[in-house]
């Protein structure tokens, strides 16, 4: 019995991954905002974290707006590590992408080593509850 939860829990969270990596590829800023609890913190912005989805959203489409050729070319996340503790879920990741400021800019490979905490929601479904560089 206990199996089959874990096993329920870990594909909802592979739900998650796979919508961050299709969110991070179109880089939509609706798309990333779904991947957010509500009161979600991403310490990996620059400057301020940036807390709660308004926030996040808003910070999603400058970022969309400021930099609109921006693209994500390949975005490959390495899953280092998985806990998961009475609907919350720390997860260890090595985010490896290839990634381009504008279309006639050279494309360049970016590394970053994450600790993501997962919130599960009332609803079942997962969500980044924290996003920190590690």
């Amino acid at each position: 019995m206990k199996s089959d939860i874990y096993e329920a829990e870990k594909a909802g969270i592979e739900r998650l991954r796979k919508a961050d990596i299709d969110a991070t590829l179109t880089q939509d800023p609706g798309a990333l905002s779904t991947l957010w609890a509500d009161d979600g913190i991403n310490l990996q912005t620059p400057g301020a974290p940036t807390v709660g989805i308004n926030a996040l959203r808003t910070f999603y489409e400058k970022f969309r707006a400021e930099y609109p050729e921006f693209t994500v070319l390949e975005y490959s996340p390495d899953f280092r590590e998985l806990q998961l503790v009475d609907g919350w879920a720390i997860e260890v990741i090595d985010a490896n992408a290839t990634l381009r400021m504008s279309l006639n800019g050279e494309p360049f490979r970016a590394q970053t080593k994450l600790v993501r905490v997962l919130k599960r929601q009332s609803d079942g479904s997962w969500k980044f509850a924290l996003v920190s560089p590690r």
